[in-house]
């Protein structure tokens, strides 16, 4: 069964949105040192309930959205678009954490599928 794992929050203004969320709720948000502006956010402890995320600039993905773990990004794509799914963003390797995939529902819902995979290229 696929879990919601994580979250994003497209931004018009990084440094605007980043306090905002800070001073809000008290979430710990860094720039992370990957290939793509991108900051990771930790919501909380982690023995507490909950999910951390990310947040990107606005680009295409234009709302919050939630990112389920799977075994097969490939396997899952193809279930997806069998229950009547539609594949928005093909399979991409994010370097060192695994393979990701944008997919929408039939309600017009993005969501994202993650397969964890260090060693992605």
């Amino acid at each position: 069964m696929a879990r919601v794992i994580h979250f994003e929050i497209p931004m018009n203004d990084p440094d605007r949105a980043v306090a905002f969320y800070q001073r809000v709720f008290g979430w710990k948000i860094e720039k992370w040192p990957g290939p793509m502006e991108y900051w990771m956010v930790k919501t909380g402890d982690e023995k507490e309930p909950g999910i951390n995320g990310g947040m990107m600039k606005r680009g295409n993905v234009q709302t919050t959205t939630n990112t389920l773990g799977v075994e097969s990004v490939d396997a899952s794509v193809a279930t997806v678009t069998k229950a009547g799914g539609k594949l928005i963003m093909p399979k991409t390797p994010i370097p060192g954490v695994g393979y990701f995939a944008y997919c929408e529902d039939t309600e017009g819902n993005l969501f994202g599928l993650m397969q964890a995979d260090a060693n992605a290229k």
